[in-house]
């Protein structure tokens, strides 16, 4: 039996460690600072409690870091000084250079890296992400064996650390970025009493993230945890000479719902609070 770590079984992280705990490997986590609501999720799926990360380096084979971009490498540092020798999957929103950071620090340790990426919602009944792969052949073999006939899809990428991470950003560049845009022309037409207009407008397209205005408060609940990719994702476009303005933008805001934290909100909430974060 394979024994994995997780850090931390957030909504996303616990409902992939269930995955692999469903296919047969005992998951571990840490429960020291993290929040009643992560505990109430680690007991649902079932999550083995450990003391801390000593315990969890010393038991694990692999450890997977599920966490918001600004938290990997503090979280990868963290391990490292345990120190960890198994296979470490770095599974977060953050630019290739990030990830050859962290990467320098884990293989110093003896560690082996994978550098992974999420594309998709939490699994479940319904739900299948993808789990993007990089790195050394044999430690992504081992990692997308722990998903073997689960709702993780794995998919391995050719060219090493790097490329995992570089995908998601792609990705979130354009899906995340479309989000925000779509939330401020529905919120300017509303200014305007124009709302159902713009979604006659829309609903006649094809496909418009601007007809999904119930996305919108989701959004707002999200953006925590996307404004931070969206600077992970122009850091990376930086990286190759790539125009950052859009993602920056886009970034920005996000950052004006960055008080909403989980909160619930109605459509209604999400564009008062773009136009009162802007007076603060």
């Amino acid at each position: 039996m394979t024994t994995l770590g997780i850090l931390h079984p957030g909504s996303m992280g616990a409902a992939v460690a269930a995955q692999a705990k469903r296919a047969g490997a005992e998951v571990l986590w840490c429960p020291a600072g993290r929040s009643e609501a992560s505990k109430e999720r680690a007991l649902r799926y079932g999550l083995t409690a450990v003391s801390g990360l000593s315990e969890m380096s010393r038991q694990c084979d692999v450890i997977l870091s599920v966490c918001p971009p600004a938290n990997a490498e503090e979280v990868a540092a963290a391990v490292a000084a345990e120190p960890f020798s198994g296979i470490y999957v770095d599974g977060n929103a953050i630019s290739p250079a990030r990830m050859a950071r962290i990467s320098a620090t884990m293989l110093s340790t003896g560690a082996s890296v994978v550098d992974g990426s999420i594309i998709g919602s939490p699994p479940s009944e319904s739900k299948a992400p993808r789990l993007y792969l990089s790195g050394p052949d044999g430690a992504v073999a081992a990692v997308a064996q722990l998903f073997a006939d689960t709702a993780v899809r794995p998919h391995l990428l050719s060219g090493g650390i790097g490329k995992a991470s570089a995908l998601k950003l792609a990705y979130s560049s354009y899906q995340k970025a479309s989000r925000a845009l779509a939330a401020v022309a529905y919120a300017l037409a509303q200014d305007h009493g124009l709302e159902d207009e713009l979604l006659d407008i829309a609903k006649g397209r094809t496909t418009s993230y601007l007809a999904e205005t119930a996305y919108i408060p989701k959004v707002a609940t999200r953006a925590w945890r996307w404004a931070p990719e969206m600077r992970e994702a122009a850091d990376a476009l930086s990286e190759t000479s790539l125009p950052t303005e859009l993602v920056e933008a886009s970034a920005s805001v996000m950052e004006r719902w960055a008080s909403v934290g989980d909160r619930p909100l109605d459509l209604s909430e999400a564009l008062v609070q773009l136009h009162e974060a802007a007076g603060e």
